[in-house]
């Protein structure tokens, strides 16, 4: 069993060097488009450098019941990776002491982990200001096993962030696969029925826009304005706020943009609509990303790439929240999808 993990691992880290060489590549090899390096340089921003922690994003496992065309995790129900209840509770050991008040927990569909409930019970007695988990939504309906998550998500006072690619069925399923916006759908309303995004509500559900092709998300406040509208006319559902995020081109998104020969004009447009202002608060000047097998990253997306973190300190089992602060971030191609126009972040754009 060691021995199937090991390769799987190494051929992932392959598969992370090979998508690291394509970003590293063509017009940025030879000079044509600036290296996101040397943006960082012009604004006297190179190295990258922490500010004060304030998110822990955990993923918990790449399992997951969608196969959805942008993934960046290449997340799938084929995906074995998960997080063992031992390094969850060398996570445990450190949400206890950390300054950051937040906790991000995601995967994959974290909900699939089979250690999920006990972890979001230890890691609630701790006490974090804001305590977040990322659904896909149709893992609510997916099985009756989980038909209880919304009472227990209120039950912790989670902050459900939770995809929702369109406000009609033909975009959504389109990106996601058949009958996933009728399910989200279905668990919206019954988020919204235990008080879930309701005016006033301090039960947080928030939704997370991607767009479905190779161009670059538009205004994040008037497409809000647009999903608040649609949801609530037509299946009067509400909810608080929509992130809109960019697609990086990593992993499935990254294999998509390749095959439908988009590739090279969307690093394009990234390099194009590069904002400075956007570098100040981009989510790795304040998260510790760490995956499911306790490894730590700048962000979700470098851990995707296998980029780990500037420091002696790699794993959960010897975090020291000080020494990981006095780091420099890593960067690569990659990066210039979150400083692309307002910018992006898990928490949606950052100007």
């Amino acid at each position: 069993m060691a021995t199937k993990s090991l390769l799987k691992r190494e051929n992932e880290l392959a598969n992370a060097k090979r998508q690291l060489e394509i970003l590293s590549g063509g017009d940025f090899a030879n000079g044509e488009l600036p290296t996101f390096k040397e943006k960082l340089r012009e604004i006297n921003q190179y190295p990258l450098k922490p500010k004060a922690l304030e998110i822990l994003q955990i993923n918990v496992g790449y399992m997951c019941n969608q196969v959805c065309e942008h993934c960046h995790v290449d997340a799938g129900p084929d995906r074995k990776e998960i997080m063992t209840r031992e390094t969850m509770q060398q996570c445990l050991d450190v949400i206890r002491t950390t300054g950051a008040h937040t906790l991000d927990l995601t995967g994959g569909a974290p909900e699939m982990n089979p250690n999920f409930k006990w972890f979001v019970e230890e890691a609630s007695k701790a006490g974090v200001k804001d305590f977040i988990v990322r659904s896909n939504l149709t893992i609510i309906r997916a099985n009756p096993k989980y038909y209880d998550l919304p009472d227990f998500f209120k039950k912790h006072n989670i902050h459900v962030v939770s995809s929702m690619p369109h406000w009609t069925r033909g975009k959504t399923d389109k990106q996601r696969g058949k009958g996933v916006f009728d399910m989200s759908i279905k668990a919206l309303q019954e988020l919204n029925s235990r008080g879930y995004g309701m005016p006033g509500s301090n039960l947080r559900l928030d939704l997370v826009y991607n767009p479905s092709g190779a161009f670059l998300p538009s205004n994040q406040e008037e497409m809000q304005k647009d999903f608040k509208k649609a949801l609530l006319e037509d299946f009067n559902i509400q909810f608080h706020h929509l992130f809109a995020i960019t697609n990086l081109p990593i992993s499935r998104y990254l294999d998509y943009l390749i095959a439908s020969e988009n590739y090279e004009d969307y690093m394009y447009s990234l390099v194009e609509a590069y904002n400075p202002m956007a570098v100040q608060n981009i989510m790795c000047t304040n998260t510790i990303s760490i995956s499911w097998d306790g490894y730590l990253y700048d962000c979700d997306f470098n851990q995707m790439l296998g980029l780990g973190v500037a420091s002696k300190i790699k794993h959960i089992s010897n975090y020291n929240e000080a020494v990981l602060n006095n780091r420099d971030i890593v960067i690569s191609q990659h990066c210039y999808g979150c400083t692309a126009g307002a910018g992006s972040s898990c928490q949606g754009t950052v100007t």
